[in-house]
């Protein structure tokens, strides 16, 4: 297997690059956004998202027609680890650009791609995913939030919950049951939602580590154009099937351990244990070997996953692979940053002594959320088990 890149491909990295160096704002480095509270932080990655737009960087991969540019599979993944090696992330509304965007260009009507694409890469309307219920997390066929023909409208009942950034969206991309008496996987329906319409109401879920990326919507007699509905009605569990393939491919991202490990690094340097520095230790060295390991080897179990891009084949289980294994990872990762922190993880942003402002206690506190988000790790391990393994179903 060659890894190397082509002169052309190195060419256009080097492009990358330079116009990252020169535009990527300071406080947006290497985690700087952590430090801000969240509203702060969506405005500041909100400019720096129109920053972005404006370079032709945005939406790289999607087709020029659609406000692209048309870019290769392999220059997408170049630009993403250019990002990762600063830290910095590629902007917001990502769930319109990775999921409801691919989704529209394959299932949308002429008239839906013409209204709605042209305004999701400029984020002049912001997108969230109207998947999960209170009821129906994992087990998503089970959804019970209802629409009902009414004329040429559909009327929506029902409460949406795990809804990413909902408080700052314009329209949601929403799974619905048009039919209560159809088997689970079938009667479910795929509407696009104006967020303003009469009847909805957010309410933030405020984490653990403070942040309220994570919404309760709840929609109570909503109206919604019947032009509205993606793909057939009742058969809108292929449509979401399409988006969560796309999920799966967007959620399996190596490119974060760019950031996290030297900063790990550094704070085993830093930080002492039995008089010296931790890095000395052996068993800390050889835990952060581990840690370096399974970056690579996920790194290469993502490159397995673009191989099969390039060559044009369906997604395969590389996406679940990378999802458990990035997003355990991670936690595992935060867990022993706190050990090394001994006292001074449990400093609160602010506090005289915090180490690094207290960024590692805020990512340990929501490093648990990257294993349920996008399909639990539990029901991945499930998927890989049945699926590629071959395995019995659990009982």
């Amino acid at each position: 297997m060659d890894f190397r890149y082509s002169p052309t491909e190195e060419q256009f990295r080097q492009e990358v690059k330079i116009w990252l160096e020169a535009n990527v704002p300071t406080d947006l480095r290497a985690g700087g956004d952590e430090d801000l509270v969240p509203h702060e932080r969506w405005e500041r990655q909100k400019t720096w998202h129109k920053k972005l737009h404006a370079g032709g960087w945005i939406g790289l991969w999607w087709p020029k027609e659609y406000g692209g540019r048309g870019a290769s599979v392999i220059e997408q993944a170049i630009f993403n680890e250019e990002l990762g090696r600063l830290g910095v992330s590629s902007g917001v509304n990502m769930s319109g650009i990775s999921l409801l965007g691919p989704t529209l260009m394959h299932w949308g009507t002429e008239e839906q791609k013409q209204r709605y694409l042209p305004t999701v890469l400029p984020a002049d309307e912001i997108w969230c995913q109207g998947y999960s219920e209170p009821g129906a997390g994992s087990d998503l066929a089970a959804l019970q939030t209802r629409a009902v023909e009414d004329g040429d409208h559909f009327v929506v009942n029902g409460q949406k919950v795990w809804t990413s950034w909902a408080q700052y969206s314009d329209w949601i991309f929403l799974l619905v049951r048009t039919d209560p008496n159809a088997p689970k996987h079938q009667g479910i329906s795929y509407l696009l939602v104006d967020m303003h319409s009469p009847g909805i109401t957010v309410r933030p879920l405020t984490q653990i580590n403070g942040d309220s990326e994570f919404n309760e919507v709840f929609f109570e007699d909503v109206r919604v154009p019947k032009k509205n509905l993606v793909g057939e009605l009742n058969r809108g569990w292929m449509v979401a099937v399409t988006t969560l393939m796309f999920e799966r491919v967007s959620t399996s991202n190596f490119y974060r351990f760019e950031k996290t490990l030297p900063q790990l690094y550094d704070v085993a340097r830093r930080m002492e244990l039995n008089g010296r520095p931790a890095i000395e230790d052996t068993s800390v060295r050889q835990q952060l070997a581990q840690f370096a390991i399974e970056a690579q080897a996920i790194k290469y179990n993502d490159l397995r996953r673009l191989t099969r891009q390039l060559k044009g084949m369906p997604p395969g289980p590389e996406g679940s692979f990378s999802k458990i294994t990035s997003t355990e990872l991670n936690l595992r990762v935060c867990t022993f940053a706190m050990e090394l922190l001994g006292p001074y993880a449990i400093l609160e942003k602010g506090s005289l002594f915090a180490v690094d402002q207290a960024r590692w206690a805020y990512r340990m506190l929501g490093a648990r959320a990257g294993t349920i988000a996008a399909g639990t790790n539990e029901i991945q391990h499930g998927i890989v088990g049945e699926r590629v393994l071959g395995l019995p179903k659990a009982r």
